[in-house]
């Protein structure tokens, strides 16, 4: 079943609620003041069938001026609005505002409902229609029907529905792929359930089980139970009007406001980038100025940074970065109404171009440059922009999430190299790779040039001088990519160019021979590296013997010939075979050496899991095989 959600707007005391419990047979004042006030200062709600099977839920919105914030909580997720003007009075204030307000969040189907029809002559609604239209030139509802109701006697109800249809099956429905996003409009606590949260849910789809995060408070919960239109469901879908019942919440760590999404699908923001356009009529803006911001059902104040301007006066545009007071929760695309901090007016709005940016500085270029291209090139540019900006591959999910896009698959995409890595796409900007194999280069010749004797760098110490503290498997993948393309070699978890080789010249190999001979005179009891002759410059040298497999090093002080230390090992398995244990003692003398030594040797032992040590005696810690 299509569900689309339907919103009224107009002024104060212009029949909108009375419209609403005629259409449905729900009355949607619920609040106490509301009764006795006859006037509607939060936001309504119900639904009905239309004759095509469509259901459609209602949102009833104040339109007094003193809780246009009430109105926009509700307004972000309407499809079709219908617009109620009283015959009796015609355009009013908010009449104007909120059609402005709808404008900015992007509705663009409507229908003119003149209520109260009972009350005038026929010839008096012909003049109405006549203004009607003249004040809503220029807007989205500039063609949009005008169909003449009574509440009471139930004129024009019929037609009403009809219209109302027939738009209804012309709205594209809302993609429940990507995402579940529902900005809260309610809070409230049932007996014998706990928290319950409403809000029309404007992407993705939620099943009961569900893990969630409450954004920006980053409370994390789980769908209990789930209900639209006061029916229990296992799974609720885009463009639903939807209650959720949450675990491990209470009523007071929620407000309206707050965001309903999947853990690690949203980043809060106290600074985003937009396009802010303002309303032709509206005072000029100047830079840093205080605003009023509204997106969702939330409210934050905040100031706008005007990008390539001081000012920016009325009917015109331009690119912006909003400080807000507060967190928001939002996406890529998102729309947004600004209004006046005091007086509150509605001044503009507009739509969100990165949730989650640098600060920038003013009269930059480049910045007005990327903005504008993100603006007027769209998701294709976004994506290849998210990509390039990563040091690692990005993965489909987490490129879908960012540039909030439900499918990437109909995109080029031409810059991007695609991955697999454990079951699951990732992409890698091909000029990001290019700049990584040669900043890879760069790092790995002043490396050779400076260690000749070194086979190559830690492949730990190469991620760092690259990737800085980031720990990713995804390090390895682009090094084994590397690997492929013929750029580097990996041995023994040493990183070297691919043609590299070690190649000694005539007096490091008499040095090598030198190095080797000491350590095979001396046998089980080698000197320290420190007391070596030219120590501290042989080092190089001896870490190569190390590298190639000549030398043993069992501490920072103490190594054995490759020969003398198999010997050591053989001597120690071959006992432990006859007789299950050995202590320091005995194994020092069938060394034949001192205390000293044969103890570096079985700590080494033990540090390879070849021995372990229990009380005073070692035993093998695994099955030699002959």
């Amino acid at each position: 079943m299509k569900n689309i959600i339907i919103g009224t707007a107009g002024h104060i005391d212009h029949g909108k609620t009375t419209l609403i419990k005629a259409l449905t047979g729900k009355d949607t004042d619920r609040l106490k003041e509301e009764k006795l006030r006859g006037i509607t200062t939060d936001l309504g709600f119900a639904y009905f069938d239309l004759p095509s099977g469509i259901r459609a839920g209602i949102i009833d919105v104040p339109g007094h001026e003193k809780f246009i914030k009430n109105m926009l909580a509700g307004a972000h997720g309407i499809d079709i609005v219908m617009l109620v003007i009283a015959a009796d009075e015609g355009v009013m204030p908010q009449t104007k505002e909120h059609v402005d307000i709808l404008s900015f969040l992007d509705i663009k189907a409507g229908v003119i409902v003149l209520t109260k029809c009972d009350l005038v002559e026929k010839d008096w609604l012909l003049v109405v229609e006549e203004d009607v239209r003249e004040n809503l030139k220029g807007t989205f509802l500039e063609n949009a029907p005008i169909v003449h109701v009574s509440s009471v006697t139930g004129e024009g109800l019929d037609i009403l529905v009809n219209t109302l249809d027939e738009l209804a099956q012309k709205v594209k429905e809302r993609s429940s792929e990507g995402i579940f996003r529902l900005p809260v409009d309610r809070v409230f606590s049932i007996a014998g359930f706990g928290t319950v949260v409403t809000g029309t849910l404007i992407s993705g789809k939620i099943k009961v089980g569900d893990k969630v995060m409450i954004y920006p408070k980053m409370i994390e919960s789980r769908v209990r139970n789930l209900q639209v239109h006061e029916r229990n469901v296992e799974c609720a879908f885009a463009g639903q009007r939807t209650a959720i019942n949450l675990a491990n919440v209470k009523v007071e760590e929620i407000e309206r406001g707050d965001v309903i999404a999947p853990p690690e699908a949203i980043i809060p923001s106290t600074m985003i980038d937009v396009k802010l356009s303002l309303l032709k009529e509206a005072k000029t803006l100047k830079n840093r100025e205080r605003i009023r911001f509204y997106t969702g059902a939330s409210e934050v104040i905040g100031r706008a940074v005007l990008l390539d301007r001081d000012e920016l006066h009325g009917g015109e545009s331009c690119y912006a970065q909003i400080y807000l007071e507060d967190c928001v929760s939002v996406l890529r695309k998102d729309k947004f109404v600004v209004r006046t901090y005091s007086p509150m007016l509605t001044i503009g709005g507009g739509i969100i171009l990165d949730p989650n940016p640098e600060k920038h500085k003013r009269f930059d270029i480049e910045v007005i440059e990327t903005l504008s291209n993100i603006e007027k090139l769209g998701d294709e540019f976004v994506i290849e922009k998210l990509v390039y900006e990563s040091l690692l591959p990005l993965s489909e999910e987490e490129i879908k999430r960012k540039a909030n896009v439900v499918d990437i698959g109909k995109f080029s995409l031409k810059n991007l190299i695609k991955l697999k890595l454990e079951e699951k796409d990732y992409f890698y900007h091909r000029e990001k790779y290019e700049e990584m194999c040669l900043r890879t280069k760069e790092i790995l010749e002043d490396f050779h040039r400076k260690n000749p004797l070194k086979e190559g760098i830690s492949k730990e110490e190469l991620k760092n001088k690259l990737f800085g503290d980031i720990k990713s498997k995804l390090c390895d993948f682009i090094f084994e990519l590397m690997e492929n393309k013929g750029i580097i070699k990996i041995k023994n978890q040493l990183v070297a160019l691919k043609d590299f080789k070690v190649v000694l010249n005539e007096e490091q190999e008499k040095l090598k021979e030198r190095i080797i001979k000491i350590y095979r005179d001396s046998k089980f009891e080698p000197p320290k590296l420190s007391e070596l002759e030219g120590y501290p410059e042989i080092i190089p040298m001896v870490e190569y013997l190390v590298n190639i497999g000549e030398l043993v090093k069992l501490d920072e002080e103490i190594f054995l010939l490759k020969d003398n230390y198999e010997e050591a090992q053989n001597v120690l398995i071959n006992y432990l075979k006859e007789n299950k244990e050995i202590t320091l003692a005995v194994y020092r003398d069938l060394l034949n050496t001192s205390r000293k030594y044969a103890m570096a040797i079985l700590e080494y032992f033990d540090s390879i899991k070849l021995t372990k040590r229990i009380g005073d005696v070692r035993v093998l810690a695994r099955e030699i095989k002959n």
